[in-house]
């Protein structure tokens, strides 16, 4: 699928509260992902669901159980802001310095990924209003003859959304008749209010 990373929310982790301004990613709180950050290269979705364990009785497979998925985001951006990316890993700065040091807290980060069908037809839409995001690595090389150039690469490990009757995840698609974008934002990015639909 072609695809292209949509809005980030930061909100508390222990009040559920979204994080606006200086605590926030923006004013309101949601970021776009434009491409003046020059987009996103890959978010690739892992342990949606799990393989059910068969399970017997009478000497015969008699049914399987099913165990819930716990999906994680691998996600590559080409420019991410840099203080977007500490905030979002749960870094914060030093009034003094100007130092972001690690937290030991991250906050929760609701996410919502854009794709189109392989003939671009219809929109597939990736929801996920509760996790964390994690920054594992930072790769720094030098130039030669040609340009050494690294990415953002950050994990997302999504946790249970109430507005998903405690699942992880939600996907959307253009294709389905009661699809509607601004109530598929509001279930996302739980206690968001969008200026448009006031």
């Amino acid at each position: 699928m072609l695809f292209r990373y949509k809005y980030s929310l930061l909100k508390n982790s222990e009040t559920g509260k979204i994080l606006t301004g200086e605590d926030g990613l923006s004013e309101n709180g949601l970021l776009p992902v434009t491409t003046q950050m020059w987009g996103t290269k890959t978010a690739n979705i892992t342990n949606i669901q799990e393989n059910g364990a068969i399970q017997y009785g009478n000497n015969v497979a008699v049914f399987v159980s099913t165990p819930k998925g716990s999906p994680q985001v691998a996600l590559d951006f080409n420019k991410l802001p840099f203080e977007v990316t500490q905030k979002i890993v749960g870094r914060k700065q030093d009034p003094d310095t100007g130092a972001w040091i690690e937290s030991g807290k991250r906050p929760s980060v609701a996410m919502l990924i854009e794709s189109e069908s392989i003939d671009r037809m219809n929109k597939v839409f990736y929801g996920f209003g509760n996790g964390t995001m994690t920054q594992a690595s930072i790769n720094n090389g030098t130039d030669t003859n040609a340009e050494t150039m690294a990415t953002d690469a950050l994990t997302y490990q999504a946790l249970s959304t109430p507005e998903f009757n405690g699942e992880a995840l939600a996907m959307y698609s253009d294709v389905s008749k009661a699809f509607d974008e601004t109530k598929m934002k509001k279930q996302v990015f739980a206690g968001y209010v969008d200026s448009l639909s006031k």
